[in-house]
């Protein structure tokens, strides 16, 4: 019973000394993605191609929003003097020109996301290489992504994102 629990002491001693020269050996960093998505070059162009997108799509809002506009008030300008069917298709056109703005509006939106998102997806994937090549290349063991649901605390002193930016940008040109 002694022999074990000393064989047990003597392990947990060897284990620690063991664990903290691996420990020692251990050369860890992170990377925060998403702002090297964002300030990356490739991310900028992005940005703008994407803010032009939604540039244009505000303007056709406010163009068919004006029509829309122009549409309603001509039908209550004209609402008491139609008959009563001719007023009911009226509004039914109007609702229909709504619904149909409605869903142009959702869909257009909808396909700048996409747009967006597979930009996105694009650097993220170009960052994931260049990662992986900074972090043979300079010899880490372990390399994490910034996520604030799993990294809980992390030093700056270990944040190579801006290296990676510097690498990821310097490939493209």
């Amino acid at each position: 019973m002694v022999w074990k629990k000393l064989s047990v002491l003597i392990g947990m001693i060897l284990l620690g000394w063991f664990g903290s020269v691996l420990a020692a050996d251990l050369k860890m960093a992170y990377v925060d993605i998403q702002r090297a998505v964002n300030e990356s070059n490739a991310g900028k162009d992005a940005k703008k191609l994407i803010t032009k997108d939604v540039e244009k799509f505000q303007r056709l809002i406010a163009d068919k929003q004006k029509e829309l506009q122009t549409m309603k008030e001509s039908l209550e300008k004209q609402a008491l003097m139609l008959t009563p069917d001719a007023r009911a298709n009226k509004e039914k056109e109007y609702q229909n020109k709504l619904r149909e703005f409605q869903r142009w509006g959702e869909d257009t939106q909808n396909e700048i996301n996409q747009k967006r998102m597979e930009m996105e997806r694009k650097i993220s994937i170009g960052l994931l290489k260049v990662i992986q090549k900074v972090g043979a290349d300079e010899g880490y063991t372990l390399i994490l992504e910034k996520n604030e649901n799993i990294v809980l605390f992390v030093s700056k002193t270990i944040d190579i994102t801006d290296r990676v930016i510097k690498a990821y940008d310097a490939q493209k040109k």
